[in-house]
């Protein structure tokens, strides 16, 4: 206990004075609350599982001084440091209750259980899911407010091909080896529009464009004008490095922007919104982009749009479909399972698959990454391949 305090005291104190005051702050309450929970948990587990959680305890304030000064770290430390440091940082967060159930001496059964679960989400934090999705936009009007749909009845026999990637987020789980081998099967898929929708690094990857750069590099192979991104609200924290590594891959990166492309299914008009946090004039911005940029005859109309939380401000009408990321599917769910059930859907949030306003459609994107909550527990991150049936055309306004 006396270590373990003094090594959370060591880690907040090296992150005031080398990071600063946010940041040791962050650190400071982030590692009281798993401290607090890991003393109370570690000595009720199995003495061999005991020994690994000592580790990789060690291993979590180790990792978090270390980023006071953050940069890409090599495969021996991923696998060495920040990898057991997440297990063992998620797996004891997970196990909340039963440290209170310890601390209160009406302990619970199964005080391994939290990190059985922790260990699945390590195995699916490291692997994606390879999937098709099938879109229909076929102008139905649905209700006033977001609702999950299914992904349409009707049917095109050439449908626009779109590979989305988003929260890529470079670190500890998504290497640039990783993320290089991802963005070569996007490019395998031949599809007509490669879409990157933000939150693109880590505090980890965050000082050297080169490590995007290279871990997007295959996406040079598409056509000429096909891969289009925007930013997320991490992109925020350091723009230059998210510009610098757009232009070397030849993305096109809007920014309350806009570009209209010819594709091989026809002309594609793609409305780059930039970030917005919820007090900066959300709706406002969206209405001020769709009216400078309006409507082309003929055209389908997309939107990017990094969070799905702004889908409401959309002017009704203005986009046939809205692509979006930032929730990462919840992280946490039951998807895994085939229950379509996340922390975020029980709070009517949207935060993957197809939704619908009115006649406007938005897809989200579960992430090709994750950042924050060091694993994904029972919702896989998306490698898909979005096939949009466009099968009622609007006119222009």
């Amino acid at each position: 206990m006396l270590a373990s305090g003094c090594a959370w005291a060591l880690v907040a104190l090296v992150a005031l004075r080398v990071r600063g005051r946010t940041y040791a702050m962050f650190v400071g309450i982030l590692l009281a609350t798993y401290t607090l929970c890991a003393i109370a948990l570690f000595p009720e587990l199995p003495a061999p599982m005991r020994y690994a959680a000592y580790y990789a305890h060690g291993a979590v304030y180790l990792h978090y001084a270390l980023l006071a000064r953050p940069k890409m770290r090599d495969g021996a430390y991923r696998v060495l440091v920040s990898l057991p440091a997440s297990y063992i940082l998620a797996g004891t967060v997970l196990g909340l209750v039963w440290a209170i159930a310890i601390a209160a001496r009406h302990p619970l059964p199964w005080p391994w259980a939290p990190y059985l679960v922790a260990a699945v989400g390590f195995w699916q934090s490291i692997r994606g899911r390879e999937q098709t999705v099938d879109v229909a936009l076929d102008g139905a009007q649905l209700g006033d407010v977001p609702a999950r749909i299914r992904g349409g009845a009707a049917r095109e026999d050439t449908p626009l091909t779109i590979v989305q990637l988003t929260d890529t987020h470079i670190g500890p789980f998504m290497s640039v080896a990783r993320l290089r081998r991802i963005a070569q099967r996007a490019v395998e898929r031949k599809p007509d529009l490669v879409i990157l929708t933000g939150d693109f690094l880590t505090m980890e990857s965050s000082m050297d464009p080169t490590h995007l750069a290279e871990a997007l590099a295959p996406l040079r192979d598409m056509p000429e004008g096909r891969v289009v991104a925007c930013r997320g609200n991490h992109d925020h924290e350091y723009p230059e490095v998210i510009d610098e590594a757009m232009r070397r891959i030849g993305a096109r990166l809007l920014v309350d922007d806009a570009v209209t492309l010819e594709t091989p299914k026809g002309r594609v008009q793609i409305l780059g919104a930039d970030y917005k946090f919820p007090r900066q004039g959300r709706a406002e911005s969206l209405r001020h982009l769709c009216a400078r940029f309006p409507r082309e005859p003929g055209a389908l109309r997309l939107l990017l749009l990094h969070d799905p939380g702004a889908f409401k401000h959309v002017p009704e009408g203005e986009a046939d479909l809205v692509l979006s990321g930032h929730v990462h599917g919840g992280q946490i769910g039951l998807v895994s399972l085939g229950i379509d059930l996340t922390i975020p859907q029980l709070f009517g949030f949207p935060d993957h698959g197809f939704w619908a306003r009115g006649r406007d459609r938005m897809y989200v994107h579960r992430g090709t990454g994750h950042y924050g909550f060091p694993l994904r527990v029972g919702v896989p991150s998306e490698e898909s391949l979005l096939r949009v049936h466009r099968t009622a055309p609007r006119e222009a306004s």
